[in-house]
């Protein structure tokens, strides 16, 4: 029997090779003939290397000129008609509304869209995201509404949010909680010895919280002696991104240190003692499930997608977004009681094996592509 052929499609080579590998490897050895669709970048001759194919699309994450816009559409409509797959895997926000629209029109049989949080379009208070939303909401009742079209969304607050807008029938949607995590590469190991290292791994992003992270540094400054560690890079694709000699700054003023990109990230979980995301809003954050398989004890925002994970005075513990005050306490308390620390971690990395293993993932996403 002829093997079904999906595309995987998504705005940033990136997001394919660091999101999805997993997946991509699943439905290889299931048998599906994978091809994989975005933009260039450092990671598409990686992708080539393990094996896949790859094609170009020229997207830009930021652009809303309306000719280049029709431009990546057509576009993707002609590698639809091109490689005829039978089911089109759309992540991210032009990828779900573009791709959508594009395969609509090419008559591909299934279309699958992951919605993996709504974003600085919805959630953000800038004159930019205001003027954009009423124009995002109709683009996606537009490409939602297909009778072959299936959702899935990460955590209930959204799909609610999409139900409720009438933006999706409920019946089209699924919850699937992250795009999992690997339990083998990500796994417990002690804790480092001497001063607490309190890391936080992220794109360089307002909006993931790093400006809070640094207030909070502050604060502790002269209360506790800890390392405060960022580990990211900016994102000059994204609205909020931190300036890169913002982040110097701070590391020349002696608050925090910066480790920029790092490809071992089990690593750098295994050299932390606390791991923090103080983000203002997220699907489900996949260093929090790597952060917990590798048994480090968590804080994060009390918010949609970080409580997925973690259950407060259980798993890790909730702060309030935003308040560098509550941050630094939670830190204190932490970096202070390695019995604490240990409880939390061990109850996490449970969680994680039972509900969060890339092997569940996959075998819900594919019961989707199925269903």
């Amino acid at each position: 029997m002829k093997s079904k052929r999906i595309a995987l499609v998504a705005n940033t080579d990136w997001f394919l090779y660091n999101f999805r590998h997993s997946l991509i490897d699943y439905l290889s050895g299931m048998g599906y003939s994978v091809i994989l669709i975005s933009p260039p970048g450092l990671y598409a001759d990686r992708l080539v290397s393990d094996g896949y194919r790859w094609i170009e699309w020229q997207v830009g994450r930021q652009s809303i000129f309306p000719i280049r816009e029709w431009m990546a559409i057509h576009r993707l409509e002609e590698i639809y008609r091109s490689e005829k797959p039978d089911i089109v895997h759309h992540h991210t926000i032009k990828p779900v509304l573009y791709g959508s629209l594009a395969a609509g029109r090419t008559g591909v049989p299934r279309i699958v869209n992951s919605i993996t949080g709504r974003g600085y379009v919805f959630l953000s208070h800038e004159l930019k995201a205001r003027f954009l939303r009423p124009l995002v909401i109709a683009l996606y009742r537009l490409a939602l509404q297909r009778k072959n079209c299936r959702v899935i969304f990460e955590n209930n607050f959204d799909q609610d949010y999409f139900i409720r807008r009438r933006l999706i029938r409920s019946g089209k949607t699924w919850l699937i909680r992250s795009v999992g995590v690997d339990i083998q590469k990500f796994k417990p190991t002690p804790e480092p010895v001497g001063i607490p290292v309190v890391t936080m791994a992220s794109r360089m992003l307002w909006d993931k919280g790093v400006g809070v992270f640094v207030d909070a540094a502050r604060i502790l400054q002269s209360r506790l002696k800890v390392r405060m560690v960022l580990v990211g890079l900016p994102d000059k694709g994204n609205p909020s991104s931190v300036p890169q000699q913002q982040l110097n700054r701070w590391v020349n003023e002696g608050v925090i240190e910066w480790r920029g990109w790092q490809e071992d990230m089990a690593g750098v979980y295994s050299s932390s003692n606390v791991y923090v995301l103080p983000s203002f809003y997220e699907g489900v954050p996949r260093t929090l499930l790597e952060a917990a398989a590798c048994g480090r004890a968590i804080i994060t925002s009390d918010i949609p997608g970080c409580r997925e994970v973690i259950e407060d005075g259980n798993t890790g513990l909730l702060v309030p977004t935003g308040n560098p005050q509550a941050l630094a306490d939670a830190i204190e308390r932490l970096a202070s009681d390695s019995v604490l620390r240990a409880g939390l971690s061990a109850a996490a990395r449970v969680i994680i094996v039972e509900q969060f293993s890339t092997e569940h993932v996959n075998q819900l996403t594919e019961q989707v592509y199925q269903g």
